[in-house]
């Protein structure tokens, strides 16, 4: 057995002359790669939002859950981490796949009971697989751990954007049909999001000194912190404005800015989080789909963590006002 396999199958990471990176890509190319997937996303998620059918809106959310998660399962087993793959797409598919067919029948609110035996069964299932190998120091608890991860962390968090747009009790549709109201929460999310990301982006690209957390990603700097804040009240307060009836939700600006601001740190933590996970398993992108972005992980990724704090913001306090 050679030592590059060995150091492979005990999980250590690999040598530099074992891994070398690729050349090194100039800011302009990467900038247009990305900037082109970006716009084949938006002309993507426009034609669903114009198309309004609420099948193509949740197998469009259930449909990168699933490829993130494969992506997940696929980066631990690349870095030799002790995992059940099988196990945790499964579970992944057939939560996504129940929380389609619920909302797509008409359904507004999950049962809390639906989403405690979904993480009871991550759980339970994990450690029933665990049973089946001998005990190795602390392995057999980082391999439940990282199968409970990947379910809570992608399908789970993710989903919360479907959850999000069929919350309204009081928005109306056609059945069949996603909800004005719901459509345009659903956006408001995605773009408060993604222009912070881009803020982050633009703003570090151009004009980042300071390094923000170097450990975790040595690309954010402070001053593209700043960016992200900036373009996420562009986005959250210019969607206001121009359309306040289908974003009536929000009732005032207070709640329009103070969600712009809660949902840009937020976005920018949960791309920090999966660069922890690459980082702790020496990955670079979570897949290769998105040219200049990477992987479905990769554009999620702060979703995972916007979309669970908008729903709960909504239900919790805007909607017991209404």
């Amino acid at each position: 057995m050679s030592c590059h396999t060995r150091r492979r199958r005990l999980g250590f990471p690999l040598k530099m002359a074992d891994n070398p990176q690729p050349p090194t890509q100039s800011k302009a190319l990467v900038f247009a790669r990305r900037s082109a997937s970006t716009l084949f996303l938006w002309g993507l998620v426009t034609a669903i939002f114009v198309s309004g059918r609420s099948w193509a809106v949740l197998g469009l959310i259930s449909a990168l859950a699933m490829i993130a998660t494969v992506e997940y399962f696929k980066m631990l087993r690349a870095a030799a981490v002790m995992c059940f793959p099988r196990f945790g797409i499964l579970l992944a598919a057939v939560y996504c796949g129940g929380l389609s067919w619920y909302f797509w029948q008409g359904g507004k609110s999950i049962p809390q009971d639906v989403d405690d035996l979904a993480i009871f069964i991550a759980i339970a299932g994990a450690f029933t697989l665990q049973l089946r190998y001998p005990i190795r120091s602390i392995e057999a608890l980082l391999a439940v751990a990282a199968n409970l991860l990947g379910f809570v962390y992608v399908a789970f968090l993710f989903t919360f954007a479907a959850r999000i747009t069929f919350l309204d009790p009081d928005a109306t549709a056609v059945p069949g049909f996603v909800s004005s109201s719901g459509a345009f929460l659903l956006l408001w999310l995605l773009a408060v999001t993604k222009f912070t990301d881009m803020g982050a982006y633009i703003v570090g690209s151009m004009m980042g000194r300071h390094k923000m957390i170097p450990h975790v990603s040595p690309g954010k700097t402070w001053e593209g912190f700043g960016g992200a804040l900036l373009f996420s009240q562009l986005a959250a307060c210019g969607l206001y404005l121009l359309f306040p009836s289908q974003l009536q939700i929000f009732q005032h600006w207070g709640h329009v800015v103070a969600l712009g601001f809660i949902l840009s740190i937020l976005a920018v933590i949960g791309d920090l989080a999966e660069s922890v996970v690459k980082r702790a398993i020496h990955a670079k992108d979570s897949g290769k789909m998105l040219p200049g972005i990477g992987g479905s992980l990769d554009l999620i990724d702060s979703i995972c963590f916007t979309a669970p704090a908008l729903y709960f913001y909504l239900k919790w306090i805007l909607l017991p006002a209404a």
